[in-house]
């Protein structure tokens, strides 16, 4: 071996060997969790309960697909989700193309809009709960009985969708700044080309913009699916659970809670993880191939 290729693989080791403590704890972070998590889902773990903890391989898992709340939580937290990328993408959308043109005021618009994403979710929920759903008092109520109709009750007839509005009003800064870093790269030459061929705005929104960000969704989609399988605080606020809003998250919660079941609790907390990346793969993919069709 020469002399330079020595020296290439020796920079390239000596490399290795100085991230391998980052990487290493980085890993032991991540990894030791996830393996107590396993192990706890395979054996019976109750907080009450004396006398050694036995193997009981896949029976928490067994218990936890027949308990009544399962189901609900599973399809609670698929509507959730789905609730607030489409209400988070579509408004982060509309400001993001808002904020690329050159407005009055559009230093005050970008801070407008970010200081949502900075708001601890416990204060947002409780903001929302107090000050804009409550029905008496409320600005909703308000303007309901402006308009001379009834106010709505939000977290009683419609707790899902009250939910879903909090989080998408957290959430929509974070699209709106992904998505308006993209369209500042976006290549203008080709916009005033199709303008100067007879293309509307809305074509060229639709064949030039809409596949430019293709990319930049998919990785807004990715990232809030992932932080949105976990959405607890705004639940415990607002509602405290209950069957028409409780997701994995505090299904995960009450199992701990309530019930003092850490082998249930732990196997919910697997089929979560497992649903948080089967949920981010095809969101991901459904995005990128329409969007780039």
């Amino acid at each position: 071996m020469s002399a330079p290729r020595r020296s290439r693989a020796y920079l390239a080791m000596r490399g290795r060997l100085l991230v391998a403590p980052a990487v290493i704890l980085l890993l032991a972070a991540s990894l030791f969790p996830l393996f107590s998590t396993l192990r706890y889902s395979v054996i019976d773990y109750r907080l009450l309960a004396s006398g050694p903890h036995r193997f009981v391989a896949l029976a928490n898992y067994g218990r936890l697909f027949a308990a009544p709340g399962f189901l609900p939580a599973l399809w609670n937290t698929l509507g959730l989700i789905g609730m607030v990328l489409a209400i988070s993408i579509g408004a982060g959308l509309g400001l993001a193309l808002l904020l690329e043109r050159a407005v009055i005021g559009r230093g005050l618009l970008r801070l407008l809009v970010i200081s949502p994403f900075f708001v601890m979710p416990p204060v947002a929920a409780l903001l929302w709960k107090n000050l804009l759903m409550q029905p008496v008092s409320g600005l909703f109520g308000w303007l309901s009985a402006l308009l001379g109709a009834a106010p709505l009750d939000w977290f009683a007839a419609a707790p899902l969708t009250a939910i879903a509005l909090i989080a998408a009003w957290q959430w929509t800064p974070f699209a709106c700044l992904i998505l308006l870093t993209s369209l500042q790269s976006f290549d203008r030459e080709q916009r005033e080309a199709a303008e100067l061929d007879g293309a509307g705005a809305f074509a060229v929104f639709r064949w030039l913009v809409l596949p430019h960000l293709a990319r930049p969704i998919a990785i807004v989609v990715m990232m809030e699916t992932i932080f949105l399988l976990s959405l607890f605080a705004e639940i415990f606020v607002t509602t405290g659970g209950g069957q028409a809003s409780s997701n994995l998250a505090f299904l995960v919660y009450s199992q701990v809670m309530f019930q003092y079941d850490i082998g249930a609790a732990s196997a919910a907390g697997i089929v979560a993880v497992l649903f948080a990346n089967l949920v981010a793969f095809f969101l991901v993919r459904a995005v990128g191939r329409s969007l780039d069709a």
